[in-house]
């Protein structure tokens, strides 16, 4: 708090040395925006030519230049993809002169990372969008998580989950961001065995970003990559065509430091230009032991081969180590006063989970060590020094996924265009925790691990460790491609075809990650007899630092696809329709179980075809009000776990691809001369046959695996948008999101069941009919008031609210067909959030000077952000879908994000 109080203390003195200094003098305000979309210009550069005077539009597509000199000056105004603009402006001393500017793109530039991402537009595409700028990222998102800057975007719902680094998570109308197709650059980054998206994985991206557009629903992207939920664009800073140089410095609380260096060569003889930024960032974490330890880095290139050919390298990513919570807890443990106010949480489960003096802070995955333990611990290949030498981590995760891509935009008519990009997706890393007999510390509750009793144990032990410490390793290599080859048939009627090529091969396994104080670890099956692995020796079986334990599997999937899309425009009138098929192989090589005739066990799936087709129209029926609907079906291919079980190495017998049959339609209303903007629309969505896998344990101790079909749901709602700016100084926003989401039939499972020395496919019967779907409040509420008192300075409150949350639950717990109570529903909240920011009105040459501050939270409210159903570990009493038997995660407690920034 010190360091942050001696911070505020000298942006306090900056804006007062800022204030002192201002002098009136004329200056020239304005607008810029796309001459083709109408829409502002985020990030223009707007110049006085002949001098250093100069701006970069806001979020409003907004600039303002002051200490202009008086008399005739030139502009000059830039953006990467569009055509110089230049205008003239009669500047008159202590007077405003206004100077709008609407800009042209240009066929190759313009369609250059963005031709991927198939980015919607305003007036013409007829989906549900909402679209964040840049200037809106760092105004928002205080280096959280990217999924966070979503949250007052209609139906979006997004969570730090258990407080770590990268530990986000999102869902949309209903939907986990499995459902939700996340692009960088237009190239797809969702997990390609079961669709998560891992967002530590990218938590340099953020600083680097441009813009995001979150298509909810079906949208119109025309990849071959069907989305239910909606559609994540992620566009990275362009090649800027002016050079420049930015330095970022942050703090915030947890011990939270983070330095950004940003650098651009400009375009070089017309051809060239690079740009790059690296980030650092440390901290302790606000949740206990979720310290974060990361760089970042991007670089982007650009070669204009020649007026119809251009060349683009971008490369990123995110090596990164930190600690994480995985375990939910029974609510008293968080608060007892919090607990004992909720209906049907009984007193005496107050008594069972006492609250930890931490609070909502608490942390199970961590504990002390006595500083005499010297063990090393290894992942990546290498043995490292342990973090701290007093603490021991049960839970870290350490990651670096680097993604590289190659961009060819080439024209090839004046009619048709060819883009195409080759990308590199790699990985390496993996998350630990305990393997074996680990001992419970009986002193602390809920009980950590107890590091040093396990270490005195293991030392004492003559016939190896009694438990470890492991790390679940996943290394991996992707390649794709995807080529679109755009036709104009005429000014009205435009068209697009595309492959999408994309293969995978992941290596999954467990190694030991520290001995605690062991000589070894005996690695035997459930009999406790046989070899873990059926290629091991019995003196193999004493596995050491950095050996292979538990499996050791890899896992290679193929995907091939190609789509087809139409676009036509007639006066008040546009239409699309775009159909796509897709078909995926899955195999699967274990390399601890052998087959019949003594070889890795291999499995092999059939290429498994899928489908979408999706179509809409959109009618400006006025200036100010157009109308938009859309509708299609996907036939979606299922996700690796629900074919291949990399856990027992079994096939699923016939696996059936999921479907989604979506209908949506929408108003947009430009009224009070466009200062007050309106968007409504309608969606329902059928998900029929809706496939997960389940792991269990049979009767012999043996891990067994339920795949589950049939699962359908009605996904259905309506979504509000308003904007009001009734004067240039004030904004107010506000969403309001409206859904119903129920599970609408029985389901039925089987699993494979080895008891009777033969195999049998064992049913299950599960009764989820008219239960609600869980893990999203079902209405949301959320209202921005912005303030722009002076040039350069914005203030922004922000209120959410939530309701109708429905904790998470899966089918086990609902084999009674007489239980047909709802799972348990989280208390309602509501969180502000405040922000503001203030662009220095002083220049030091041409360097510009930036603060800003975040406040999250800022009641300091108490609230839960994640809940599961009847928990298996942390329940009371007989399971009754009451908030004693729920396990959760609180949400964070009041923190800030503060900073400075220079550009130049």
């Amino acid at each position: 708090m010190k360091k942050i109080f001696k911070v505020a203390g000298a942006l306090c003195l900056l804006f007062i040395f800022a204030a002192g200094s201002y002098a009136q003098t004329g200056k020239i305000v304005g607008r810029v925006i796309d001459a083709t979309m109408k829409q502002e210009m985020i990030g223009a550069n707007v110049q006085v030519t002949g001098t250093t005077l100069g701006a970069v539009t806001d979020v409003r597509g907004n600039y303002t230049i002051t200490g202009v000199p008086a008399g005739s000056h030139q502009l000059k105004v830039t953006f990467i993809g569009y055509q110089t603009a230049e205008g003239s402006a009669a500047v008159t001393s202590g007077k405003t002169t206004v100077v709008d500017f609407a800009l042209t793109p240009t066929m190759i530039i313009t369609k250059g990372i963005s031709v991927f991402a198939d980015r919607a537009k305003e007036r013409e595409t007829p989906v549900a969008f909402t679209n964040i700028q840049k200037q809106e990222m760092v105004q928002r998102l205080g280096s959280r998580d990217i999924p966070l800057v979503l949250t007052t975007a209609p139906s979006v719902y997004a969570t730090s989950s258990g407080g770590g680094a990268g530990d986000a998570r999102m869902n949309i109308r209903g939907f986990d961001q499995r459902n939700v197709a996340i692009m960088i650059n237009g190239v797809p980054i969702n997990d390609m065995e079961n669709g998560w998206v891992y967002w530590s994985n990218w938590d340099g991206v953020s600083d680097a970003t441009s813009s995001i557009q979150l298509q909810r629903g079906l949208s119109a992207v025309n990849l071959a990559t069907p989305s239910i939920g909606g559609t994540m664009n992620i566009i990275t800073d362009p090649t800027a065509q002016s050079a420049g140089i930015m330095a970022r410095q942050e703090i915030g609380s947890g011990g939270f430091l983070k330095t950004k260096v940003s650098a651009a060569s400009g375009l070089l003889n017309g051809k060239f230009s690079v740009n790059g930024t690296v980030v650092r960032k440390t901290g302790d974490g606000i949740v206990d032991a979720t310290y974060t330890d990361a760089w970042a880095y991007y670089l982007g290139a650009a070669y204009n081969v020649n007026a119809n050919n251009r060349l683009e390298l971008y490369a990123m990513g995110a090596p990164q180590m930190h600690g994480q919570n995985t375990n939910k807890q029974n609510i008293g443990v968080f608060s007892k006063n919090f607990a004992l106010d909720l209906e049907g949480y009984d007193p005496a489960a107050a008594d069972k989970y006492v609250e930890s003096s931490s609070g909502v802070k608490y942390n199970q995955n961590w504990n002390t060590v006595n500083p005499s333990y010297t063990g090393k611990q290894y992942w990546n290949g290498k043995t490292h020094d342990r973090k701290a030498s007093d603490v021991l981590y049960e839970r870290e995760n350490y990651y670096h996924k680097p993604i590289v891509n190659l961009n060819w935009y080439s024209k090839l008519s004046e009619k048709a265009g060819l883009y195409s990009v080759a990308y590199y997706a790699g990985g390496r890393g993996g998350g630990s925790g305990t393997y074996g007999s680990v001992t419970s510390d009986k002193t602390k509750f809920p009980n950590p691990r107890d590091w040093n009793a396990t270490i005195a144990k293991n030392q004492a032990s003559t016939t190896g460790a009694l438990g470890v410490l492991r790390n679940s390793t996943n290394n991996q290599d992707a390649f794709g491609a995807i080529s679109k080859l755009n036709y104009e048939f005429s000014k009205n009627l435009k068209s697009a075809i595309g492959v999408d090529w994309r293969t995978a091969s992941i290596d999954h396994f467990r190694e030991i990650r520290d001995m605690l104080g062991g000589a070894y670890y005996v690695d035997l099956k459930a009999d406790k007899v046989s070899p873990r692995s059926d290629f091991w020796t019995a003196e193999q079986t004493q596995r050491k630092l950095g050996d292979k334990i538990d499996y050791d599997f890899t896992n290679n999937v193929n995907w091939v696809g190609c789509f087809g899309q139409v676009e036509y425009t007639l006066n008040k009138i546009s239409t699309y329709a775009m159909a796509g098929w897709s078909t995926i192989k899955y195999d699967h090589t274990n390399h601890f179980k052998k087959d019949e005739a003594g070889k890795e066990l291999y499995l092999e799936s059939d290429w498994i075809g899928g489908a979408q087709i999706k179509g809409g129209a959109s009618y400006r029926a006025t200036e100010s009000m157009d109308f938009y609907a859309n509708i299609g079906h996907v036939s979606k291919v299922p996700i690796f776990d629900n074919v291949i079980s990399d856990v027992t190495s079994s096939l699923a017998a016939a696996p059936v691809n999921e479907k989604f049959f979506s209908m949506e339609a929408g108003v947009n209303m430009r009224l009070l001369t466009n200062q007050l903007v309106g968007k409504v629309n309608l969606y329902r969505t059928s998900w029929m046959d809706r496939a997960k896998s389940y792991s269990i344990i049979d009767a012999n101790g043996d891990e067994s695996i339920v795949f589950v079909t049939g699962m359908d749901q009605l996904h259905q709602g309506v979504e509000l948008e308003l904007a009001y700016q009734p004067v240039k100084q004030a904004r107010v926003d506000g969403t309001v999101s409206l859904g119903d989401w129920t599970n609408t039939s029985d389901v039925s499972g089987y699993y494979k069941d080895y008891s009777g020395g033969v195999e049998t496919d064992k049913s299950y019967n599960f009764y989820v009919d008219g239960l609600k779907v869980g893990d999203q409040p079902q209405k949301m509420l959320a209202l921005t008031a912005s303030l722009f008192p002076l040039n350069g300075m914005t203030l922004e409150i922000s209120a959410r609210h939530y309701r109708d949350h429905f904790s998470s639950w899966d089918p086990f717990g609902r084999t009674d067909a007489a239980d047909r109570t709802q799972s348990w529903r989280a208390p309602n909240y509501t969180l502000l959030d405040l922000h503001a920011a203030y662009m220095l009105p002083v220049q030091v040459g041409r360097a510009k000077m930036q603060v800003f501050a975040h406040c999250f939270n800022l009641l300091d409210e108490l609230y839960i952000q994640d809940a599961v159903d009847n928990s298996n570990y942390s329940s009371f009493g007989p399971k009754t879908h009451a908030a004693d038997d729920a396990e959760v995660w609180m949400g964070l407690p009041r923190n800030f994000n503060l900073g400075i920034q220079v550009s130049y």
